[in-house]
């Protein structure tokens, strides 16, 4: 298995490092976009907790919603392409990302929040002054679940024609003695995931120093 491996790998070099950047464009843009929307989001519902309970559970159903079920649905809607799995990876990169900003700015310390508005600070100040750097790490946990959870989500694009490493292990399951080629496919998606959590991991730590 090890000498086909190898033989794959050579002779279809270029092939799988494209599909290995399209797998990361998928996921990583798909993320962003959801924290542009997920983080306002968040933060509207932290000070709106009458409607939070509804929307947070609006976003839970999605999660109940199996991926290739909503992926079907978004081909029906906008076609086959990299498009339809970057909405795929939007809807499931909610949750994440639009609770753990609810939480951690509801959880945040009042004595911080009073001292704050002692001082004269305005709900706009207080919010982005002492609420949002005090609830940063349970933000950022979710935007780190949100990007893992996004790799596996784009594995199922191939299934549109977006491409991404999902391409690479439906070629393999397809034909009689793929395992070599599932196994790289797979392994790709493993090292994307824990990549992606280490750059990440570094990214805090810098912003900390």
């Amino acid at each position: 298995m090890i000498q086909e491996l190898m033989n794959y790998v050579s002779t279809n070099a270029s092939y799988i490092i494209n599909q290995f950047a399209i797998h990361i464009y998928i996921s990583v843009i798909g993320v962003v976009l959801t924290l542009i929307v997920g983080f306002p989001l968040g933060v509207f519902l932290s000070v709106n907790q009458k409607v939070a309970t509804l929307v947070i559970g609006m976003i839970n159903v999605i999660q109940t919603i199996p991926s290739i079920g909503m992926l079907t649905v978004l081909l029906i809607v906008m076609g086959l392409g990299k498009n339809t799995v970057i909405a795929t990876v939007f809807l499931y990169s909610l949750l994440p990302i639009v609770n753990n900003t609810y939480v951690g700015l509801n959880n945040v310390d009042p004595v911080y929040v009073d001292s704050a508005r002692g001082v004269g600070m305005s709900r706009f100040q207080v919010l982005y002054m002492v609420k949002v750097p005090l609830a940063l790490p349970v933000i950022l946990a979710g935007v780190r679940n949100a990007l893992v959870i996004s790799v596996g989500i784009t594995t199922i694009g191939s299934f549109v024609g977006a491409g991404g490493l999902g391409d690479i292990i439906l070629r393999g399951i397809t034909i009689t003695d793929g395992k070599s080629i599932i196994f790289v496919g797979a392994f790709l998606c493993a090292l994307i995931a824990l990549g992606m959590d280490r750059v990440f991991n570094w990214l805090v730590k810098q912003e900390n120093e």
